[in-house]
């Protein structure tokens, strides 16, 4: 066999590095950050690891039907996570939700457990919708018994590019936050509470937040200044019913997700926050 000079050996070296480094970077890629430590993941390297379980969830929320994954509960991506952390999910398209570690840790058999679902690159999952290509993959954040703690559909997140822990969202955006004072069982208050779980996770208030698919929902106007309460509650009840817009992606929030009452508080939230506006920066 003719040996290479070794100025050819090294070039092809070269190239090969450079090849290997563009599959890699072609590869989806989670980074996980625990702790000021970031450990960075792709599908293949995850289905490696020994605590991947085969997981059922029968109704699925992207899906909307039954699906199986090949999934890591959420326990074995952070360990050492502090007692009373938060976790941030964020998504490519940026969607961001901030959910307690303690829910996500929980293994119990009586209530919800938290899997992050990985899709294998040589068996991709359905489209999530007819006409599209893009799945809920390639890192879905699924739950198995969601019903037994309140788990609502903005609480699965796929597409997720990013896994790390956070202070509490009222800690990181106390623009979010109504008056202080109030009384700890008002409508206001819980409003927040059920506007965090289901509107901050697209949405911003006061330029606060995570998310970044939807406007903001106080500046320059809050969405009670300039909508009627029932067209207001027909949006979010059901966003098309108000204004037909096929690429809309603004989900409708059923009675079982969204109940009247939390409806109410959300409602009651926004026109408290409609006197409590931050300056637009110039």
């Amino acid at each position: 066999m003719t040996r290479r000079p070794p100025w050819q050996a090294w070039l092809a070296g070269l190239a090969a590095g450079v090849f290997a480094a563009a599959a890699m970077a072609a590869d989806p890629v989670l980074t996980v950050v625990v702790g000021g430590r970031a450990l960075t993941h792709t599908a293949a390297s995850l289905l490696a690891q020994p605590g991947v379980v085969m997981v059922t969830v029968p109704q699925d929320v992207g899906y909307k039907r039954r699906m199986t994954y090949q999934a890591l509960p959420v326990a074995a991506l952070v360990p050492g996570i502090a007692a009373g952390a938060s976790l941030r999910f964020s998504a490519v398209d940026g969607f961001a939700t901030t959910l307690p570690a303690d829910l996500l840790l929980e293994n119990a058999e009586s209530l919800p457990r938290a899997y992050l679902a990985i899709e294998a690159p040589d068996t991709p999952w359905p489209p999530l919708k007819a006409g599209d290509t893009a799945t809920a993959g390639p890192f879905y954040l699924v739950w198995v018994r969601p019903e037994r703690g309140m788990i609502v559909p903005e609480q699965w997140v796929y597409g997720v590019v990013r896994i790390e822990d956070v202070a509490p969202l009222a800690q990181r955006f106390p623009a979010l936050l109504p008056a202080s004072g109030m009384a700890v069982d008002a409508s206001v208050k819980r409003g927040f509470a059920v506007a965090a779980k289901n509107c901050i996770v697209c949405h911003t208030l006061n330029l606060a937040g995570d998310g970044t698919i939807g406007p903001d929902l106080n500046v320059p106007y809050n969405p009670t200044e300039y909508l009627r309460l029932d067209a207001l509650r027909r949006l979010i009840r059901d966003p098309q019913s108000l204004h037909r817009w096929p690429a809309g992606r603004m989900p409708g929030f059923s009675v079982a997700v969204l109940s009247d009452r939390d409806l109410n508080d959300v409602l009651a939230y926004l026109r408290h926050m409609a006197n409590r506006k931050v300056a637009l920066p110039k």
